[in-house]
């Protein structure tokens, strides 16, 4: 059986709707648009779990995180699972390669190429100069840079990661076909970028925010929480925002034309392409960056695109699928069997436009937090780093304690935590203006007992 190639993007913390295709009003990814434009693009796709880990564990064992029990970023090792996508592909004879962030429990002698673990302020041995640039990504300390960045391009992690893919097919025999993992750190924090990348969105074209800071005083709990800590370590921080959103902006732009990079090399190989984020960011709603706090649709919701060989052309806006999809898709591509254990849905009958099972895809479920009971927004317990200077991480025993879980059915999103608190959302599509962030208002119920909506859930 001749079987493609396989190519599969990962960017990290990249939120969905954010390329000019899926509605955003820069065009910030015109080539990835162009590639998916060819296959099916999926409006509705969710992480299983809004943190690095967990999410990425998931796409490898097709599980939840209460299955394959990873629920935090440092317990990877942790993991309970069968033969997962790298053992699939090994057995149907694929060559692996590896290039970019890991943030899984996989090994180097997992891959036959293996040019990673590239973090957010480091990457394998590079150039002189590329050490320099990584000791200035630490220096910013996960923050935004007001300046270009001081380094060429081809110290940025996207343009290594890329010629390390190229380099590692290079070496592939013709006749065996690749898996290859482009997994970019990026969009992820630090917010930098060189020229031209940095003026090529003005801060002041970014669009509005869905909710400002009142949103995270609105909320309360964990979101509350953050952004006091935040504002207590960094105080004025919040000004930042159009700032730290027209870097994103040129971040992901970076990405885009290394993947026109790749792609060219690539050429007419048969591959088979998934686009997909581990989760997404807040980008400045709520007055928050990053991630963290609760399971908005700014950080559940993801991109995800697939395009290749059987693939047709659809914008799907009515499934709900999930990161957990993926494995189970590439079995059914590959017309192997899926593995006992597996949660996630194959996505092949729908990708291929055969009959599918309508109802499976009828609702979308994500997982957030450790376990026990949630901190009360009052609490300071010891962290991983200290309360006194600008240092944080936005995963921390306060913001990641407890469990809540996510239902999305139709218009609703509930969560529903583990004191049986509950949150109800109408996602009822509303007139809105990226441009200006006007939404026309909905009314709340009324009464007391009345369950919250809002439309930045």
């Amino acid at each position: 059986m001749n079987r493609p190639n396989i190519v599969l993007i990962m960017t990290d913390q990249q939120r969905a709707a954010w390329t000019a295709a899926s509605g955003f009003p820069l065009d910030t990814m015109p080539f990835l648009d162009g590639l998916m434009s060819t296959g099916a693009q999926f409006r509705r796709a969710y992480t299983t779990s809004p943190a690095c880990v967990p999410a990425r564990v998931s796409l490898l064992t097709a599980r939840y995180p209460s299955a394959h029990r990873v629920r935090q970023n440092s317990a990877a090792q942790h993991v309970l699972r069968g033969a997962d996508l790298v053992d699939v592909l090994r057995a149907a004879g694929y060559a692996l390669h590896m290039a970019g962030k890991t943030h899984f429990y996989r090994e180097p002698a997992d891959f036959d190429t293996f040019a990673a673990p590239y973090g957010h302020n480091r990457g394998p041995a590079g150039t002189p100069e590329q050490a320099r640039f990584e000791q200035w990504l630490g220096a910013l300390d996960h923050s935004v840079s007001h300046e270009p960045t001081p380094f060429p391009l081809e110290c940025q992690f996207p343009y290594r990661i890329v010629d390390d893919a190229i380099s590692a097919i290079d070496r592939t025999p013709a006749d065996r076909p690749f898996f290859t993992w482009l997994s970019f750190p990026e969009p992820h924090n630090p917010y930098q970028v060189p020229e031209p990348y940095f003026s090529l969105f003005a801060p002041e074209e970014m669009p509005e925010r869905m909710v400002g800071p009142e949103g995270a005083e609105r909320k309360g709990g964990t979101y509350t929480w953050l952004r006091e800590l935040i504002e207590e370590k960094r105080p004025g921080y919040d000004a930042e925002w159009r700032r730290y959103r027209a870097n994103y902006c040129g971040m992901l732009r970076l990405i885009d034309d290394q993947l026109r990079r790749f792609f060219a090399y690539l050429g007419d190989r048969e591959t088979l392409v998934f686009f997909v984020a581990d989760h997404g960011d807040y980008t400045g709603d709520y007055g928050l960056p990053r991630k963290g706090a609760g399971m908005a649709e700014c950080l559940m919701r993801i991109p995800f695109a697939v395009a290749g060989p059987d693939v047709r052309p659809m914008v799907n806006r009515a499934d709900f699928v999930s990161l957990a999809d993926l494995f189970p898709t590439i079995c059914d591509a590959l017309d192997v069997e899926i593995p006992p254990g597996v949660q996630g849905r194959s996505l092949w009958p729908m990708l291929t436009g055969e009959p599918y099972p309508a109802e499976e895809f009828a609702s979308g479920y994500g997982e957030r937090g450790f376990g026990g009971l949630s901190y009360d927004v009052g609490e300071r317990p010891p962290l991983h780093f200290p309360y006194e200077g600008r240092t944080f991480d936005e995963l921390n025993t306060v913001t990641q304690s407890g469990t809540t879980v996510m239902l999305r059915r139709g218009q609703w999103k509930l969560l529903l935590d583990e004191r049986g608190t509950g949150e109800l959302y109408d996602w009822t599509p509303t007139p809105r203006s990226w441009t200006t962030g006007t939404t026309i208002p909905r009314s709340p119920p009324s009464g007391p007992t009345s369950p919250p909506i809002s439309s930045a859930g």
